[in-house]
């Protein structure tokens, strides 16, 4: 068993509400969680369609591959010293630590584990 489990995928929008709107009456997605008007993530059954603004997507324009790890440090060390590179080092927002980068043929991945709640 891998330490890396494909959880999300990241898809730009201009339009939060619209995009929200067109997954859950199109294909039946349902919210799972909503951040504003810049994120939001639906259940696409094994894995989240996370709906993003150029405010909160980790490459905008693009479509970035969230892998949920318990190592984010060593998971985009891994990715650099194997010809890919990293956007964005390891850092921590509100709710997880993260890291941006591309695999060696300049795929968007976004490594992340949940901080401890305090």
């Amino acid at each position: 068993m891998s330490d890396y489990d494909v959880r999300m995928i990241v898809l730009s929008t201009d339009d939060l509400d619209d995009s929200i709107a067109f997954y859950r009456d199109t294909l039946g997605f349902e919210l799972k969680f909503r951040d504003g008007t810049h994120f939001a993530a639906l259940d696409g059954g094994s894995v989240t369609l996370a709906l993003a603004t150029a405010l909160d997507h980790p490459i905008p324009g693009k479509v970035a591959v969230g892998i949920k790890t318990d190592d984010v440090d060593a998971a985009a060390k891994a990715v650099e010293d194997n010809g890919g590179a990293i956007l964005k080092a390891p850092y921590d927002d509100a709710y997880e630590r993260r890291a941006v980068v591309y695999d060696h043929m300049g795929n968007g991945l976004v490594f992340y584990s949940p901080l401890p709640r305090s």
